[in-house]
């Protein structure tokens, strides 16, 4: 019998793959959780705690009245350190050389004279700070210096240095911070006693437009203070229309504390106008307030002239 050929042989069936069973990973092992510090025994508890770090110690500043400071043993030698000492980096050491300025400018003031326009400078530069401390001290310092040199600080530093000064002062005293607001509240009651009232009125003239109205306000309170110690000669050197525009926007602030100030400075204007000689006439005792009223009439718009006139008349 003849063999078959293998080639000729049916192929034989290939084996299916086999499944590979899928074994299922294991959860990683759960990790213990903390206890809250709560959860634990007071004693354990201390431990796991991480000790805070040490808190550094505070520096304090001393603010001195002016009445409390003492003249310098030495102000020759102080000066000669002085600037360099204004312009440290180191805020605790400009706050000392502010203190050092204020004894300069109240017991020692000749001094200052030369470099009024550099320490100026500095204070506002300082005012600017974020530190209270240093602001705060700024600002006592500008006090001192409106005390002994506001008849002529104007003449005496460059404009820019004492517009940027008023600035800051106005801005210091519309901040919600009381511990730097009444400080300058204080410095600008100063310059509005000390300093010369006509070319400060001029500088505050343009805050009566100001954005603030916390600005306004205080420039407002400031100027009712010059004009309080203005005499008529004065306040017409100036221009009434101009004081009686000012005063009449202001009486439609939105702060009372500008209102008041801006009826302070009417009725110190109408004091001055209703003596003044060259404005009366024989027998005739309404000839001032009749002038007057034409003043308000040519000066101002109807409705603000009868604001003002009815101020005068209460």
């Amino acid at each position: 019998m003849a063999l078959r050929s293998l080639d000729n042989a049916l192929p034989t069936s290939m084996e299916r793959p086999r499944k590979v069973a899928k074994v299922a990973t294991p959860p990683p092992p759960a990790v213990a959780k903390k206890p809250a510090p709560a959860e634990l025994p007071p004693d354990s508890r201390v431990s796991e705690e991480i000790a805070p770090p040490p808190l550094a110690v505070e520096q304090s500043i001393e603010y001195a009245a002016s009445e409390e400071l003492k003249p310098l043993p030495d102000p020759h030698a102080k000066m000669a350190v002085l600037l360099d000492e204004l312009s440290s980096k180191d805020w605790m050491r400009v706050c000392q050389a502010l203190n050092d300025v204020r004894r300069m400018a109240l017991h020692h003031s000749s001094y200052l004279v030369p470099i009024l326009g550099n320490v100026a400078e500095v204070i506002v530069k300082a005012m600017k700070s974020p530190r209270s401390a240093l602001c705060k001290t700024s600002i006592m310092a500008s006090t001192d210096i409106f005390h002994s040199f506001g008849h002529l600080l104007l003449s005496t530093t460059e404009e820019n240095a004492f517009d940027q000064l008023l600035l800051q002062l106005l801005l210091k005293a519309s901040q919600d911070k009381r511990f730097v607001c009444e400080e300058a509240e204080k410095a600008l009651e100063k310059m509005a006693i000390s300093t010369s009232p006509l070319p400060l009125l001029k500088k505050l003239q343009s805050y009566v437009h100001h954005a603030n109205h916390r600005v306004r306000a205080k420039a407002a309170v400031a100027m009712s203070k010059c004009v309080s110690k203005m005499g008529i000669e004065v306040m017409k050197e100036f221009g009434l229309a101009t004081l009686l525009q000012m005063a009449a926007e202001l009486l439609n602030d939105r702060l009372p504390e500008a209102r008041e100030a801006a009826r302070s400075m009417i009725h110190s204007m109408y004091g001055e106008f209703s003596n003044d000689s060259g404005l009366k006439k024989d027998d005739d005792e309404s000839s001032a307030a009749e002038s007057w009223q034409n003043l308000c009439s040519s000066s101002l718009a109807p409705i603000a002239a009868q604001s003002v006139a009815k101020i005068v008349s209460l």
